[in-house]
């Protein structure tokens, strides 16, 4: 006769446990299931996608009910346990099901924490914690416009990013003086805040709220300190709490939660919890691999019990707490303890060009923990490392983040990576279970991959590894469905890109329309990559919508953490006068600038301006804009050259200014630095440049593909030519192919990695008929450029003739 087991909690903690006990024991309990919510066990960790528009319901679903039938599980939806009858040991329903069992689980989980503000109780303030939630923000969109998350943590940051897809405005109201403090150090908040704040967010730190507005509605907030925000939406998500009411009722031992030994037992006989629901050693875990770590030694726990023989399982002693996921598209890592004591040491890697920041600390030649922001491909290894507690005393410190050293080729991370270091945290699914179940199954792809192994089912941060891992060991390029452009469409790019061609469309909404876009006008990331391909395709008769690019480009300036402007006027080939310096420092004064900085491209940026001022600073200066916020080309670096330097071979200052002129305001996929350098000593950095021009004797070099970030990688020589006319000409060529072949926000040095050189050298310098039509097409479209800073005045001065003009109507 089978044993009755019965768990009570249908979310993610609960069915791994009973999946690791399926494996263990498939034919030896009779199991019933009660979840209070309607659906399956589905993946919470996927809500955001859900509210993005990244996924559907259907989508997050990990096990389906043809799932529960397969194996004889016994599924009550929409039902939870009310009551528990221990010394009977017999559960009752809210419907009213009495189940008796012989092993009961406990997995009830959290409940969204909500403030206990006055006016919490009205219309329109909800939490962010399950399909309901999300359903609820959906629709609120339609009707309303306004949003406030109160909570600068992932999750309330997962919420902003969704609202602000559904073309809601967003303010994010956080109690801390920095976003995320318990996942990221102060220097990464301030990078992700401002990664955010360029996608629409907007942030009110050391705020906290002391009631809410409105009648039966919310219609706003009232702050301690006296400022109001007027809101059709507060999404609460200022953290979780263990749902233990059962538990109490019961009569469990409780303190912050239920109460477990390593074996997940819990005060009373045959009941166990696991989950964020349960209190190990003083710890309740919320993140999901700790979750499951619970669950496999709980599954070995119970299918142990009544067999003659000593328990071989190991306990629980608690996990290693870490967290990679993507907040709002930007890739973090955190792990251990990363914050900074008088007893510790750090190895920091900080590039505010390529928004790349890492932080290793160290105690003890042991790593305590790390943050990466930006790039997170050394995680796997440095949670090997603290994990295993290995000494690092006779490691070369360079060596802890093997993808920074200067010079070298980048090894891949997962090719480095041991059989037993981790792949997939969320499931404890190592690179050697990854390479076994791909070998002797044949896998292919990563959807057969998840299926088998469960890595990357959670989360899904894992996937690009698991990808890489795919084509190492097959030596086949992984089989993935194409990526959408964004969450709006399923057409890929280069599918977009070929629609426009052959249907003729000219507008982004005729594109959206035809191209059945699911948001009626798109989103953040879309709108700028249409608005790039329509110009691309047609430069001559396309109007460029301002109103689709990002809000630096639309303002001609780079917004700042405290809400001011970064203003950089063009300096060609870093070249400047009296005259210009006067102009600028006639400019500071007037708008009482605060700090003047010169920048790694050789020009003078105005930090500090307030946006109302920003027209008239660009009028006073009466200098065309230095782009340094623009998809185009920023720089052209340069040395002193000939003229001046006793090293240098050729006239570095002339061509780059030449170069800086020619291109100045082409649109491109991401932005493009280049360098002029006189000679191979290279004093301007042509090696590491988008292009590099570098003089030898009689000749230069031109080299391409170069980045000066974090991910260091050396220019690859494109070629060699005579003349600065075969120099324009051939970077014509390159920069034009690229701008065609390249998807938007695609930096030079990724794509030539993805289409190799040797392909592009074929089209760019040895098919001559092509080559010359790429340097026509870039003429054509260099052709259109109008200096950004004279369509802000020139509408700004429209505005103000505009309202001088409704003045006299009104007097007269």
């Amino acid at each position: 006769m089978k044993e009755k087991l019965v768990l009570i909690g249908n979310g993610m903690a609960g069915i791994r446990t009973i999946e690791e006990i399926i494996k263990l024991e498939p034919n030896r309990f009779e199991i019933t299931v009660f979840g209070e919510e309607p659906q399956p066990n589905y993946n919470r960790i996927l809500l955001s996608s859900v509210l993005q528009g990244d996924a559907g319901v259907n989508d997050i679903i990990l096990n389906d009910y043809k799932w529960y039938e397969e194996n004889q599980i016994q599924l009550y939806t929409g039902d939870p346990v009310v009551s528990v009858d221990s010394k009977s040991q017999i559960v009752k329903s809210a419907n009213g099901i009495h189940q008796s069992y012989d092993h009961l689980i406990f997995a009830t989980g959290s409940n969204a924490f909500m403030l206990p503000l006055p006016g919490a109780d009205k219309e329109g303030v909800i939490a962010f914690r399950n399909i309901k939630d999300c359903e609820t923000m959906i629709e609120t969109a339609k009707k309303y416009k306004r949003a406030v998350v109160i909570g600068g943590g992932l999750l309330g940051l997962e919420a902003a990013r969704g609202l602000l897809n559904l073309k809601m405005e967003v303010e994010v109201i956080h109690l801390q003086d920095f976003l995320m403090e318990r996942q990221l150090d102060r220097t990464a908040a301030k990078m992700l805040q401002e990664e955010l704040e360029n996608q629409g967010m907007r942030f009110h730190l050391n705020k906290q709220t002391e009631k809410l507005l409105g009648g039966k509605r919310v219609e706003g907030l009232l702050f301690k300190d006296g400022t109001k925000l007027e809101t059709d939406l507060v999404v609460m998500a200022v953290g979780i709490k263990p749902n233990i009411q059962l538990a109490q009722k019961t009569g469990l031992e409780i303190g912050r939660a239920i109460q477990v030994n390593d074996k997940l037992e819990t005060s009373q006989p045959n009941v166990y919890a696991v989950g964020e629901c349960a209190e190990h050693r003083g710890v309740v875990y919320g993140l999901v691999a700790p979750l499951y770590e619970q669950g496999k030694v709980l599954a070995a726990h119970i299918c142990e019990q009544s067999k003659e023989q000593t328990s071989q399982t190991p306990g629980y002693k608690g996990s290693v707490v870490y967290t990679q996921l993507k907040v709002a598209g930007v890739d973090v890592f955190s792990a251990g303890n990363f914050i900074d004591t008088e007893n510790t040491k750090s190895i920091r890697v900080h590039d505010e060009f390529d928004r790349i920041y890492k932080k290793v600390v160290i105690q003890d030649n042991r790593i305590l923990g790390c943050v990466l922001f930006g790039d997170t491909s050394d995680s796997p290894r440095i949670l090997s490392m603290l994990r295993s507690k290995e000494d690092i005393s006779k490691l070369n410190k360079v060596a802890i983040l093997p993808s920074e050293q200067m010079g070298a080729e980048k090894e891949s991370a997962v090719a480095s990576m041991l059989d037993s270091e981790t792949i997939c945290g969320c499931n404890g699914v190592s690179k050697g279970d990854i390479v076994s179940a791909i070998n002797e199954l044949g896998l292919k792809t990563v959807r057969e991959v998840t299926q088998c192994t469960n890595a990357a089912r959670s989360c899904g941060g894992c996937k690009p590894q698991v990808q890489e891992l795919i084509e190492l060991t097959t030596g086949e390029e992984a089989n993935v469905a194409k990526e959408p452009m964004c969450t709006c469409t399923h057409y890929s790019h280069e599918e977009v890109v070929a629609n426009i061609r052959e249907l003729g469309l000219t507008f982004i909404h005729e594109v959206m329309n035809v191209l059945n876009w699911k948001s009626k006008d798109g989103c953040s990331k879309c709108r700028p990559a249409l608005n790039y391909y329509l110009g691309l395709i047609d430069p001559l008769n396309y109007e460029d919508d301002s109103h689709s690019r990002f809000v630096n480009e639309r303002l001609h300036a780079n917004i700042q953490n405290d809400g001011t402007f970064s203003v950089v006027p063009r300096m060609y080939g870093g070249v400047t006068d009296s005259a210009q310096l006067r102009k600028i420092a006639d400019v500071a004064d007037r708008f009482n600038v605060p700090l003047l900085k010169v920048t790694g491209g050789q020009r003078i940026d105005l930090l500090g301006i307030n946006k109302e001022d920003l027209p008239k600073v660009w009028k006073e200066l009466d200098m065309r804009s230095g782009y340094a916020y623009g998809k185009t080309l920023r720089t052209v670096k340069t040395c002193v050259g000939e003229n001046f330097c006793r090293f240098g071979t050729q006239d570095s200052i002339g061509l780059g200014i030449l170069i800086e002129k020619k291109y100045e305001g082409l649109n491109t996929p991401h932005k493009v630095k280049m360098a002029v350098s006189a000679c191979p000593r290279n004093c301007a950095e042509s090696g590491i440049k988008d292009v590099g021009i570098v003089g030898v004797e009689g000749a230069w070099e031109i080299y391409v593909a170069g980045n000066g970030g974090v991910d260091l990688r050396k220019g690859d020589l494109l070629c060699k030519v005579q003349t600065s006319e075969e120099v324009i000409n051939t970077i014509s060529a390159f920069l034009q192919y690229y701008r065609e072949q390249a998807k938007y926000l695609e930096r030079t040095s990724h794509w030539v990695e993805r289409v190799g050189l040797d392909s592009i050298k074929k089209v760019v310098l040895e098919d001559h008929e092509e080559r010359v039509a790429l340097i026509e097409r870039m003429d054509i479209a260099l052709s259109t450029y109008q200096d950004p800073w004279e369509e802000l005045v020139n509408s700004e001065e429209k505005k103000e003739k505009l309202f001088k003009t409704n003045l006299v109507n009104l007097n007269s």
